[in-house]
């Protein structure tokens, strides 16, 4: 664990920042010779990152695997062997200059396939949000017709109770017989004047 901790603080100190910072330095200086050095540096040091995923996986139980690593960082980096620029030259870039087309056509080709595959799922994408949103929007469009058929049903219910409740009797005014008498003798002593005035002359 100890191994560990330590191998990833030297490739992350002296693998990572220190180069980053004298490429930056190559860079503002427009420093040709120190700018190449340090390209090479960055492509092998790439080539390592990619290769360091897989044995860390299956070569971690070697011995003296991580002191290996930080002995391989410094071998790179030292300016006595020029382990970058003797890799480069060797090995990486014989072998990319000869498989160079090759590689480029695969990434052209990968290129194509990658942007028809981001087509063909982007279609299939839309496809299928356009089939969920018409299936969400008649479903929502059934809910709402059963829901408005219920609340008629209601109303017509509501109606029908009210119309079959019974109608209150008309109400009859009635005359008490006491009103009715003084009217009676009024007339009667009318009838009697009246027939009085006659008989007079």
């Amino acid at each position: 664990m100890v191994s560990w901790i330590i191998s990833r603080l030297v490739v992350l100190i002296f693998g990572t920042l220190y180069p980053a910072y004298y490429s930056y330095k190559a860079v503002k200086s427009k420093d040709i010779k120190e700018y190449v050095k340090w390209m090479m540096y960055w492509i092998i040091f790439a080539l390592f990152t990619t290769a360091e995923t897989f044995t860390d996986l299956f070569l971690c139980w070697f011995p003296f695997y991580y002191e290996l690593k930080i002995a391989f960082v410094a071998w790179l980096l030292s300016p006595y062997t020029k382990g970058s620029s003797l890799l480069y030259r060797k090995f990486v870039h014989p072998t990319l200059s000869s498989k160079e087309k090759e590689i480029d056509d695969c990434l052209v080709q990968a290129k194509d396939r990658s942007y028809d595959a981001l087509v063909h799922f982007g279609k299939r994408g839309l496809n299928v949000a356009a089939t969920a949103a018409v299936m969400a929007a008649s479903k929502g469009q059934g809910a709402l017709s059963e829901r408005l058929r219920s609340f008629s049903m209601q109303d017509l219910s509501t109606i029908r109770g009210d119309s079959s409740s019974p109608v209150p009797p008309p109400v009859t005014v009635r005359t008490s017989s006491k009103q009715s008498k003084p009217k009676t003798s009024r007339s009667a002593s009318e009838s009697t004047g009246s027939s009085g005035s006659a008989q007079a002359p």
